[in-house]
């Protein structure tokens, strides 16, 4: 957010041995020397902004990764043939909330189409140089009249900088409370480099792609293939780490951009890409739909990564942990049912599970902690839990919230 202070962290180390030192910035995309963006009202909305523009400082390359769903909204197959025809000289984004348009058929596809051109004649640019992204209900198409008219005042608006940054997260919004935005900096052959994002998500969201968008810009140079690897590394440990209800959406995408070379992404890039990645994805559990409560849940002691991974996911994403954990119920057999129940190859006698720090229940069998105890872990707004498999020593964590009331309500109500 604008107002957290800088920060320094230490990554994954780089050839040399060294670990990456990455630097919290402020501003998210208003971090990255030279973008300019906005968000404004275009009316798809009746009252907040729904239209955010991101002019890239020249061509970029683009790497994309979107939904697994089989019902692709519009944008996402625009956007994808835009990826293959000019993936390595993207000169804008644009993306508007409050309507999907998903199973809109061929004039959805024609509106996508559409915008794309729009965004192209005011920015001097190709159509196929824009990536289109949507947002909001599905199976209704956009009113094309007040986009047209909302890029045209987008166009004029455009500035750099952590306002304009934030501007343009508001306008992706859907239920999200707060807008996301998260920037690091690095520095390598003696020169800073930065990598920002925005993101919207706070529903629908299940370890899958969840119902989210994102948009990383970063001024380091890197090949798109490489660009691209680098962004699926970073997704898989941090986007498809986390879960509020469980829910797949149409829209799903995360959009990359970068200054185009031949060169592989850098130690100091992927370390970057993935805090970006990290620190959006935590946020959209945070601001999950009616949520009161998130977990951070890790599995220890894993055969490989892939078993530690399914079981943080199935553990985060089970409605009876969700609500246990909304209830301050110290009901741990929800959790080891959860983790044993994909197929995953738990040893019944091994595993031992810890709840803030602290041995909850030790090898399947022995528990270590009082309800008592338990619930007062349990009544933080933050809780920790870790499970160790006792089979190796990979390791995986996954983000999760609590499911209450208010998100029935808001979700029985979602077009109403």
């Amino acid at each position: 957010m604008l107002a957290q202070p800088s920060a320094e962290r230490s990554a994954k180390p780089a050839n040399n041995g060294e670990p990456v030192r990455l630097i919290q910035v402020r501003g998210g995309l208003g971090a990255v020397p030279g973008l300019r963006m906005t968000g404004v009202h275009a009316g798809i909305k009746k009252r907040k902004t729904d239209l955010a523009l991101i002019a890239l400082p020249g061509p970029h390359v683009c790497a994309q990764v979107i939904t697994t769903n089989e019902i692709k909204a519009a944008p996402l197959l625009a956007t994808t043939a835009h990826l293959d025809a000019e993936g390595d000289a993207i000169g804008a984004i644009v993306c508007n909330s409050g309507c999907a348009n998903a199973c809109t058929g061929e004039r959805g596809l024609r509106d996508a189409e559409n915008t794309a051109r729009h965004t192209a004649t005011l920015l001097g640019l190709r159509s196929t140089q824009v990536v289109v992204a949507s947002t909001g209900v599905i199976g209704v198409t956009l009113p094309m009249d007040r986009l047209s008219k909302g890029l045209d005042r987008a166009f004029k608006a455009l500035s750099e900088g952590p306002e304009a940054a934030y501007d343009a997260a508001e306008a992706i919004m859907t239920t999200d409370h707060v807008p996301k935005l998260a920037a690091y900096a690095w520095h390598e052959n003696g020169e800073r480099r930065v990598i920002g994002g925005i993101a919207k998500g706070s529903g629908m969201i299940a370890p899958n792609m969840a119902t989210m968008l994102a948009f990383l810009v970063t001024d380091a140079t890197v090949s798109r293939a490489s660009l691209t690897e680098a962004l699926r590394e970073a997704s898989d440990g941090t986007f498809n780490m986390i879960s509020v209800d469980g829910d797949m959406s149409t829209n799903d995408a995360v959009y990359c951009c970068a200054k185009p070379g031949n060169g592989e992404a850098t130690p100091g890039l992927r370390a970057a890409l993935s805090a970006v990645c990290r620190d959006l994805a935590v946020g959209m559990v945070k601001d999950g739909e009616g949520a009161t409560k998130t977990l951070t849940f890790t599995v220890t002691g894993a055969r490989d990564e892939q078993q530690a991974r399914k079981v943080a996911r199935a553990v985060i994403n089970s409605s009876l942990v969700k609500t246990a954990l909304y209830g301050e119920d110290p009901n741990w057999g929800r959790i080891v049912a959860a983790a044993g129940s994909v197929g995953a190859g738990m040893d019944p006698e091994t595993w031992s599970l810890y709840l803030g720090g602290h041995t909850w229940v030790e090898r399947g069998a022995i528990e270590a902690m009082s309800e008592a105890e338990a619930h007062h872990f349990l009544e933080e707004q933050t809780v920790e839990a870790t499970l160790d498999l006792g089979l190796g020593e990979a390791t995986a964590t996954a983000w999760g919230c609590d499911l209450t009331g208010d998100y029935v309500r808001i979700n029985a109500h979602y077009r109403t």
